[in-house]
């Protein structure tokens, strides 16, 4: 009995990474501000969203574990395969913008949280975005794997600041399990409502997940413990929004200091609030989310559009033998670090949320595509969708074009 479970906790952890880390690198800077945003402007009246999200972020990784296991190809690989070129240009053209502003964002967490230990964003920024590119273009991916899965245990920091901000833990669980009065639906609301989404299943990660899991060669037989990875990475990168949305309504909404405007807010103003700990917690946790991030996304989108448009990727191959790979990568590093110098303070954090919202707009066009792929009997044979994930993930697909609609409604 129990060789019988050694042998399964073994082969999890063989297989532990790519959803686990795919799940963690989206609690990045902008799903921190975003939630840390969102607890601050609304209390706890958007964590209703939370339940129905994770269960969502379940399905949707789920079918990209599947597929890269099921046909050993990516999903811009199979974009173009099944939709052709032109379809592919047009979803890699959008993901590179709105990945572009994701890059953004993690410079902007690594700006605010430095800043907070009084380091200049005109030193902080450059350094970090040499060290971030130094890592994926030196590191072979056994290395980079094993980086990015020590940072992804930092943010239980994060659930520690959320226990010392002391919350009404009452209130939270029932609005938790409560969706707020039909008064609360501003555009304003809405369009957080958009932002949370958007940064908990970000387009990106569908396309990461997939190319980590076909890189680490994961077979059929293998599948079991990816889903696992893939079911765990998702309980704990929400259980952490959880405490960052929980830890700024009950410290920053309470106190009535409502918007952040700065990346840095969230953490100073916690600290005559909750204490030393929970402000080096959460500054720490911003510069470790940010760094992991702004080395992920980029090489996510490099793979992405490699994949899809069938040139030589991979952090294994040298830069002769896959030059727009690390072309790409490297203009999106230097542009993210850039934009992030030139940007006025005030404009950071809105900045990080419109990043967000991007996502949630082009997530459904993501999940209809996979939706169309992975339900083709010819391409995954036994492993299509059963009836319930069919349901989910088209549910949550309109749900969010609803949510896009009803904001262009609200603004008019």
């Amino acid at each position: 009995m129990w060789k019988r479970w050694r042998i399964r906790i073994m082969l999890f952890l063989a297989v532990l990474g790519p959803g686990f880390i795919t799940a963690n690198v989206d609690n990045d800077s902008g799903g921190i501000l975003t939630y840390s945003q969102a607890g601050a402007q609304y209390g706890y009246t958007l964590l209703w969203t939370m339940i129905p999200i994770t269960l969502a972020l379940i399905v949707v990784q789920e079918m990209c574990a599947r597929m890269g296991v099921v046909t050993g190809k990516g999903l811009s690989d199979l974009i173009r395969e099944e939709f052709g070129l032109r379809v592919t240009v047009v979803m890699m053209l959008l993901l590179v913008i709105v990945n572009y502003t994701n890059v953004i964002t993690e410079f902007i967490g690594i700006a605010g949280s430095l800043h907070l230990f009084h380091v200049s964003r005109f030193v902080s920024v450059p350094i970090c975005a040499v060290l971030v590119w130094f890592l994926a273009v030196r590191g072979d991916y056994k290395q980079v794997e094993k980086i990015f899965l020590i940072a992804s245990v930092v943010y239980i920091a994060y659930i520690f600041a959320g226990v010392l901000s002391q919350p009404s833990w009452h209130d939270a669980l029932l609005a938790t399990v409560q969706m707020p009065r039909r008064t609360a639906w501003t555009s304003d609301y809405i369009y957080m409502a958009i932002g949370v989404v958007g940064t908990t299943i970000a387009p990106w990660m569908q396309f990461y997940l997939q190319s980590s899991i076909v890189e680490k060669g994961i077979r059929v037989k293998d599948y079991a413990a990816s889903r696992l990875d893939v079911v765990v990475g998702s309980f704990f990168t929400d259980i952490v929004a959880w405490f960052i949305v929980v830890a700024c309504a009950a410290t920053l909404f309470v106190h009535g200091m409502g918007a952040i405007q700065v990346p840095s807010d969230a953490a100073d103003a916690m600290r005559p609030l909750a204490g030393n700990y929970a402000f080096v917690l959460f500054a720490f946790g911003l510069f470790n989310a940010s760094l992991f991030a702004a080395s992920i996304l980029p090489l996510s989108t490099a793979y992405t559009v490699c994949e899809g448009l069938g040139l030589e990727s991979g952090v294994d191959k040298s830069f002769k033998e896959a030059p727009f790979f690390y072309w790409l990568y490297t203009l999106l590093i230097a542009g993210g670090a850039i934009a992030v110098l030139a940007l006025p303070d005030s404009q950071l954090v809105s900045m990080a949320i419109l990043s967000q919202v991007l996502n949630g707009i082009l997530l459904p066009v993501v999940i209809v595509l996979m939706l169309i792929l992975i339900n083709r009997k010819d391409l995954m044979g036994e492993h299509t969708n059963s009836r319930l994930f069919n349901v989910i993930a088209w549910a949550t697909s309109l749900i969010v074009i609803g949510l896009n609609v009803a904001l262009i409604f609200a603004h008019h």
